[in-house]
């Protein structure tokens, strides 16, 4: 809501005689109305060569409605088989449908309301109640049939995904809503609503269009009818709420003395990058509400190079998308945008094949086989082949890592991490790529990217983690989200140093910086964390706020000075309208939960996590949050019925097994305690916690060996652990102890 002049509040409280007798007339100043959506249709008229180039393109498909000439799957009364489970595609009168296995495993009809993607593949869109649609995990490759193409496949092959899965279609992972919907059409507003559980989600385009990228056009269209003349780089006369211009005027040659590309002037902005970021990039939404061009962090979540996301070097592990890997990259950080190399309208290359790179880069030093020592026009020949090495996602979607990185077998060798050069010379060790660029190159591989021994060392929690995660966080040579990673993951170490550098951190204009600190800053005592979150309370950018304010969840404003005191409330209730906006979500239900329990709002605690259960019954944290607040609040027998009923779902869920693992301790049976935490030990030996927890009932049984051989595993896998290494010298000088009873 907009909000309203002072002078019109004033009327409210004092009346309208009492403003005109201030004085002198006064000039009241007009109050521009929000710029609104107004569809891409109305940009056609002026705009008729970027509408046609947009038209057919992928985010022009991204989303339509059902019919003949969207639906690309074949609905002729076709079968696929995936488990146990038959399902039908077929057409009733003009509509297409689907006989599958629905939410409670059944075979039933349902009608396909919209196509979703269309090109490697195309899902498919199912209403259900409280307005919800759900994607189907039977996609159509729309591959060409000699590429494989022209099949029904399932998203999930050689799994076993029936009804009661979390990955099942009908299940959340696969909600449109939640998961999909804010990048596949324009201006789209979720509207959920917690109390009903149910949503009113709207868009003003149903596909990715114009308005998507470049803002509301409304004032733009009134600007554009007056006939005024364009005014060139000066976007708010024209009401352009989003400047687009990063590329405007700029020229890339080469530099006489290194020969490197560079740009004509320097790119100080990254409006391009981070308004497509708001798609392509591993990201959470925590606000819909955030002006058009504004920063990523005014509302988004961007995650950073964590494990299972990232592998250590940066490359791709899960489903990221581009965004993550494009900042790691030298590109980047010569001034590079998407769109010298990607038409946003088309959007398609700007060339083909090596053409792509030689728009700045020399061919007769890079396209040739004195640069790649591979056949001239072989796959091998490609600049994207090695340094852009695709992965498959959704089984038929292949993606480029966006890092541009200098192939590292070296890395590959000593730490792990993949190695592009094996995905052709299958069965070669990297040992043996790297001789050979050692002979070609007459030195062994070197990039721009120097990060992924300290994240490695993070990752397995090295000895000598912490002095390399300090080198990263304050190396600016290195990119940006990898340096804000080693800051983040200094919350475990509430050292001097480590205090310093993540102050040093939320002191940085970059705002990944400020977010690594903020992040690492919630992991530290509460007394350490009022301290350095202070500024964060008033940090320009508003997820870093809301996150601020979550960390300190149960703290009083007279911890801080008066002025203080407004903007951790402000903070506070920030963070709590983002996790509402994501209460739809199990993860935002928890941590609506754990904010609660912190603020003393115990019933409002214990009522978010069971939503969270009931949104998802597989969602072990709301299980173990749950059972620990009943053991706090004298209901522990409540919290053993919880915790059995997660783990008969979730066997395999360490967090559970270490959950009961205590709660027997907690009822004198250490001996049904013991296979407890051994089983999460066993799950997850890289929480060395279920390893101490373990040791420690081992010890308390009397079996000091196998207490010490515990204490020894967990410090394979965490040999930097504090507690873990006291224990173990701890067991090495003590006798055997006899059984406590």
């Amino acid at each position: 809501m907009t909000r309203s002049p002072w002078w019109f509040r004033a009327i409210g409280v004092l009346g309208l005689s009492a403003v005109l007798a201030c004085g002198c007339a006064r000039t009241v100043p007009r109050v521009e109305p929000p710029a609104a959506f107004v569809g891409g249709a109305a940009c056609v008229t002026c705009h008729a060569a970027e509408a046609a180039a947009w038209q057919g393109s992928h985010h022009q498909l991204a989303m339509q409605a059902a019919t003949d000439s969207t639906v690309l799957g074949d609905f002729r009364d076709v079968a696929f088989t995936y488990g146990a489970v038959v399902s039908r595609f077929f057409r009733r009168d003009r509509a297409f449908m689907v006989r599958t296995d629905g939410p409670d495993g059944r075979l039933a009809d349902f009608e396909i309301k919209y196509t979703f993607g269309v090109y490697p593949l195309q899902q498919y869109l199912v209403e259900f109640p409280g307005g919800r649609m759900q994607a189907l995990g039977i996609a159509w490759d729309s591959r060409p049939g000699p590429e494989g193409g022209q099949r029904w496949f399932h998203l999930h092959p050689g799994e076993r995904v029936t009804h009661d899965d979390e990955l099942h279609w009908t299940r959340a992972a696969q909600n449109w809503n939640l998961q999909c919907a804010a990048c596949h059409s324009t201006d789209l507003h979720k509207r959920y609503d917690p109390a009903t559980k149910t949503y009113r989600t709207g868009w003003s385009d149903v596909s990715v269009s114009c308005e998507s990228c470049h803002g509301p056009g409304s004032r733009h269209v009134e600007w554009a009818r007056a006939g005024r003349t364009p005014i060139a780089g000066d976007a708010a006369v024209m009401g352009l709420l989003v400047s687009l211009d990063e590329r405007h005027g700029v020229t890339w040659a080469r530099d006489p003395v290194t020969d490197l590309p560079r740009r004509s002037r320097p790119r100080t902005t990254d409006t391009e990058i981070e308004a497509c970021a708001r798609c392509h990039s591993s990201r959470t939404r925590m606000f819909d509400d955030d002006p058009p061009g504004s920063r990523l962090l005014a509302s988004h979540l961007p995650a950073l190079l964590v494990s299972g996301s990232y592998r250590a070097d940066g490359q791709l592990e899960g489903e990221v998308y581009e965004y993550g890997s494009f900042l790691q990259s030298r590109m980047y950080h010569e001034g590079v945008t998407c769109s010298d190399c990607h038409d946003p309208h088309r959007s398609s290359l700007r060339a083909k094949g090596n053409g792509l790179c030689l728009q700045c880069h020399d061919a007769a030093r890079y396209d040739g086989v004195q640069h790649h020592h591979h056949a001239n026009g072989s796959p091998a020949a490609q600049c994207v082949t090695c340094h852009m090495p695709a992965k498959t996602f959704m089984v038929v979607h292949v993606r480029r890592d966006h890092s541009l990185r200098v192939p590292r077998p070296d890395l590959a060798d000593s730490l792990g991490t993949p190695d592009v050069c094996a995905s052709c010379h299958v069965g070669k060790a990297p040992g043996w790529a790297l001789e050979r660029m050692r002979t070609w190159y007459g030195h062994g591989p070197e990039g721009f990217q120097r990060f992924a021994g300290a994240l490695a060392a993070s990752r397995r929690g090295a000895v000598d983690a912490r002095a390399r995660l300090l080198a990263l966080a304050a190396d600016r040579s290195q990119p940006a989200i990898a340096s804000a990673t080693a800051v983040g993951a200094l919350g475990a170490w509430p050292d001097p140093g480590s205090l310093s550098a993540i102050r040093d951190a939320l002191a940085e204009p970059d705002p990944l910086l400020r977010l690594g600190g903020v992040l690492a800053a919630g992991d530290m005592p509460r007394e350490v964390r009022v301290n350095l979150l202070a500024s964060a309370l008033s940090d320009s950018v508003r997820v870093l706020r809301a996150l601020a304010g979550g960390a300190l969840a149960g703290v009083a404003g007279d911890a801080f000075p008066a002025e203080g005191r407004a903007a951790l409330q402000r903070a506070k209730a920030e963070y709590v309208a983002a996790e509402t906006e994501n209460s739809d979500q199990p993860f935002g239900l928890v941590n609506l939960g754990n904010f609660r329990l912190a603020e003393g709002d115990v019933a409002g605690a214990e009522r978010a996590f069971r939503d969270a259960i009931e949104s998802d019954p597989d969602w072990t944290p709301a299980i173990a949050n749950l059972a620990d607040l009943l053991r706090a609040t004298n209901r522990d027998d409540e919290g053993e019925t919880v915790l059995r009923a997660g783990l008969a779902r979730q066997p395999n869920a360490a967090a559970l097994h270490y959950a009961l693992g205590l709660w027997l301790v907690r009822q004198q049976r250490r001996e049904a305690a013991l296979p407890e935490l051994a089983r999460a030990a066993s799950l997850a030996p890289d929480e060395a916690r279920f390893a101490l927890a373990h040791a420690v009932a081992l010890e308390e049984a009397g079996r000091t060996r196998e207490a010490l051989a515990a204490v020894e595993r967990g410090l394979e896998h965490r040999p930097a652990d504090g507690a873990l290494t006291e224990m173990r010298n701890r067991l090495r000088a003590a006798p055997p102890s006899a059984p406590k009873r």
